[in-house]
C-alpha cells in the first residue's frame, strides 16, 4: 500500500450513493480503528454513537437544520454516520476503569506500579482541570486524533468519508442525552460511497505549499 497515494486521492465527499452500504466486516474494522486510537496518558475520553439505520441517521439529522441543513443529505444518504463525543470532565471512575483494564492486560508488574500510574494520571487530569482550567478542551483534542485516524483508515479501505463540524450542538446534545452522560458532541462523520453527482470528486486537491506550514529549526 502506498500511503502517500491514498492521502493524495482521499477527499471530503459531498454527496453519497444511498444504495451502497459498507459491508459489516469492513465497518467493524473501522470501529476497531476507533478503539485503537492513541490518546494522552491513554485517557480515551470519548464515546462514539453509530447510526446505521435510516431512523438512527434521522435522529442525527435533527441537528442539521437552519444554517446546517446542507449537511443533512450527507448523513441521510451515507451508509453509516458516527457522532464523536468528548467527555466534559474526567472523574475517578473513568480513571479507575482505565487503570484496572491496563492491569488486566498485564501492563503493571506489581501493585505499586499500578498505584504510581493512578497517581500520575490523576496529577495530569488535575493539571488540566485546575491549572489550565479546561479539561474539556484537552479531552476534545484527543477525540480529534480519533477523527484523523478514522479518515485515514476509511481511505485505505476505499470508503468515502465526510467530517462534519456544522451542526446544532444543542439539538444533538438533547437528542442523544449527552449532558446526562457527561459528554459533548465534537464532530460528525458520514461514511459510505460517493454519488456520481458528487461535484467534489473530480476536483484537484489543493493544499498550501510545504514551506508555508513547516519550518525546520536550526
Amino acid at each position: 500500500m502506498d500511503l502517500l497515494k491514498v492521502l493524495q486521492q482521499r477527499y471530503t465527499t459531498k454527496a453519497y450513493d444511498a444504495s451502497k452500504v459498507i459491508p459489516q466486516p469492513e465497518f467493524d474494522q473501522l470501529l476497531e480503528v476507533l478503539k485503537l486510537t492513541p490518546s494522552s496518558i491513554n485517557i480515551q475520553p470519548w464515546h462514539f454513537f453509530v447510526a446505521a439505520t435510516d431512523s438512527a441517521k434521522q435522529r442525527i439529522a435533527t441537528a442539521l437544520v437552519g444554517d446546517y441543513a446542507y449537511n443533512a443529505p450527507k448523513v441521510l444518504n451515507a451508509s453509516h454516520t458516527i457522532v464523536f463525543c468528548s467527555k466534559t470532565d474526567i472523574n475517578q471512575e473513568h480513571l479507575s476503569n482505565i487503570i484496572n483494564k491496563e492491569a488486566q492486560d498485564g501492563r503493571f508488574k506489581d501493585q505499586q506500579v499500578q498505584q504510581n500510574q493512578m497517581n500520575s494520571r490523576t496529577f495530569y487530569v488535575d493539571y488540566y482541570r485546575q491549572v489550565q482550567g479546561d479539561v474539556s478542551r484537552w479531552t476534545e483534542n484527543q477525540t480529534f486524533i480519533a477523527l484523523g485516524q478514522l479518515l485515514l483508515a476509511a481511505a485505505v479501505q476505499g470508503i468515502d468519508a465526510t467530517p462534519i463540524g456544522g451542526f446544532n450542538a444543542e439539538i444533538l446534545t438533547q437528542e442523544l442525552k449527552l449532558t446526562e452522560q457527561g459528554l459533548k458532541p465534537s464532530v460528525i462523520v458520514a461514511l459510505g460511497y460517493r454519488s456520481e453527482q458528487d461535484f467534489n470528486a473530480p476536483l484537484p486537491k489543493s493544499r498550501l505549499q510545504r514551506e508555508k506550514i513547516i519550518s525546520i529549526l536550526p
